[in-house]
């Protein structure tokens, strides 16, 4: 007996499914106040000091949050190779949207306060704004598709054929999630601005953060609704093999209304995470009312996770369905990487992901407190 094999396959699949549901978790909640506070810019800060106050809470920090982007991208493709292949050619030119908006966001950070025009810095602000909006939106949009089922095929080879096009993705429903995905990444953008600025600041993010916690309610319920009513779910009709060969086309799959609430019946404790992300926007609205900027962070955040958790409790053990091809949707159980990587990727994982976990915490102890609008005016202790 080798190594390896001491971890059974079906577990170790089901063990890599959670841990990118884990990493992509860590992105949406850390780099989401980035997103969020790109997006509230222009609303919160009406002068040249109160965007610097702005810019200058989340500076030194957006770098590291993107690490979990990184990790959970290489992590998909190492994890699961088809569903990296499927996403990022049949999503190819909303992928380079977003990848503009990230590379065009680090260029705004560094290059807006190289002159003091005005016009020069408020094109950069449109940039920080672009660069927190479109990600956000996008992100949504993406889920709301997966949902839906993306038009991909695979031929007897495993060959992909993605017959959808970049406008297709753009329907009502898909928008509405990334309009979910924008208000929430709003709230959340608040509630941190809330906790790292004063004054007028930290009262308009207040505001606006109220405005887009009832409107995160309002919208992930709709949402919700509309899955519920209108959007065809998935649902395996024959019998699979959890340590079966990675081939997605051994199994029969029909689409079948209400599927992807069946989950919440068989197991109810998976309520919890609509609810969770339900209470949790509720929770960041009467933070915020209440002043209470610890409090609104950790409902914020735990907002975000419930309605991230909610798609992936609903639509297990499928990761990626297909609407022209049904039997083609990739399951935990069929699409993964062999037995003896996923074994190799988890090792690593258990020994880096709890340094970087480690760096993290150290880096936002000692970068704890307000950004000081006095420091900014004198130029002392503030990179932008």
């Amino acid at each position: 007996m080798t190594l390896h094999t001491l971890i059974d396959y079906d577990i170790l699949r089901l063990t890599w499914w959670a841990l990118i549901g884990v990493l992509l978790l860590a992105f949406a909640v850390t780099d989401g106040f980035d997103l969020g506070t790109g997006i509230l810019l222009p609303f919160v800060a009406r002068n040249d000091i109160e965007r610097r106050v702005v810019i200058n809470s989340v500076g030194p920090v957006w770098e590291g949050n993107q690490v979990w982007l990184i990790l959970g991208g290489g992590a998909i493709f190492a994890a699961w190779p088809q569903l990296y292949a499927v996403a990022f050619s049949g999503f190819y030119l909303a992928m380079f949207a977003i990848l503009v908006a990230l590379i065009l966001r680090p260029v705004a950070f560094k290059f807006r306060s190289k002159r003091e025009d005005p016009g020069w810095r408020a094109r950069w602000d449109g940039v920080l704004f672009f660069s927190g909006f479109v990600p956000s939106l996008i992100f949504g949009v993406a889920l709301g598709n997966v949902l839906q089922g993306v038009p991909f095929r695979l031929d007897l080879d495993m060959h992909i054929f993605y017959e959808g096009s970049f406008f297709g993705l753009l329907n009502p429903f898909a928008l509405l999630c990334g309009l979910v995905s924008v208000a929430m990444l709003a709230m959340h953008g608040s509630a941190w601005l809330q906790l790292k600025t004063d004054g007028v600041v930290a009262e308009r993010a207040r505001r606006y953060g109220s405005m887009a916690a009832l409107a995160t309610v309002l919208l992930y319920g709709c949402a919700g609704l509309l899955l519920w009513k209108y959007v065809d779910g998935y649902r395996i009709s024959s019998m699979i093999d959890p340590v079966g060969p990675s081939n997605p086309l051994l199994k029969t799959v029909e689409g079948h209304a209400g599927a992807w609430f069946v989950n919440y019946t068989a197991q109810p404790w998976t309520m919890a995470a609509p609810v969770l992300g339900l209470l949790g926007a509720i929770g960041a609205w009467l933070g915020l009312r209440m002043r209470r900027e610890i409090f609104t962070l950790l409902c914020s955040a735990v907002s975000i996770s419930g309605i991230v958790l909610s798609v992936g409790a609903s639509m297990f053990p499928f990761i990626l369905p297909s609407s022209i091809h049904p039997a083609a949707s990739l399951t935990v159980w069929d699409s993964s990487s062999s037995h003896l990587t996923l074994f190799i990727m988890l090792v690593v994982s258990v020994i880096f992901i709890p340094i970087i976990v480690a760096y993290t915490t150290w880096v936002y102890h000692v970068l704890w407190g307000k950004v000081d609008e006095k420091a900014i005016r004198d130029e002392t202790g503030h990179a932008y």
